[in-house]
């Protein structure tokens, strides 16, 4: 009677000793919770770095098809930029369990519904998409988010931001951006 006692304690003990081991606690938070290891601004600005990225690359496609030729030779240098960053975003989220890639991105210009009724005026919109402008605008965005990803507390999240800034801001002039100066206070 007491070694049955004794081996149940003895299971017991055991299986509560494993079940209190810090990796086993940790796995199954990140695992039942969807906690990432990132705090809130790395890991909203790689959803928003993500979500840019997957969205430009369809918006790139679109104007690739467009004819305009300086629309599509800064298509090519936009679509190689996010082709280039987001398989290192993608390690990125992985590591520090971020969810990406994000589920129900807008889906841009880059795919049309041919099912929908679109009247003239929309069409013409359409046509007249200034896609320069646009890649200007999305890849300043990119480089806000990514100089604000190297102050962050996260290592790997900084390594991350100040390898894309360098890649992103050389972008950012060819496309026909304009640097700001820098003003201090």
């Amino acid at each position: 009677m007491k070694f049955n006692t004794l081996f149940v304690a003895a299971i017991c003990a055991g299986s509560l000793m494993t079940s209190c081991v810090h990796d086993t606690a940790k796995e199954n938070q990140l695992k039942f919770t969807h906690t990432s290891l990132v705090d809130g601004d790395a890991f909203a600005y790689i959803q928003t770095v993500g979500e840019t990225a997957l969205d430009g690359v369809k918006y790139a496609e679109y104007a690739e098809k467009s004819g305009d030729a300086k629309a599509v030779e800064i298509a090519s240098q936009v679509k190689a930029f996010y082709t280039q960053l987001l398989p290192e975003l993608d390690s990125l989220s992985t590591v520090n369990n971020v969810d990406f890639p994000i589920k129900g991105i807008p889906q841009g210009h880059g795919e049309s519904d041919t099912t929908a009724t679109v009247d003239s005026t929309a069409q013409v919109a359409h046509q007249h998409f200034d896609y320069v402008h646009h890649a200007q605008h999305e890849i300043s965005v990119v480089k806000d988010k990514l100089k604000r990803m190297t102050r962050n507390t996260n290592q790997d999240v900084q390594n991350f931001g100040k390898k894309q800034l360098v890649l992103a801001s050389e972008l950012y002039t060819q496309i026909g951006g304009k640097e700001e100066a820098h003003g201090h206070h």
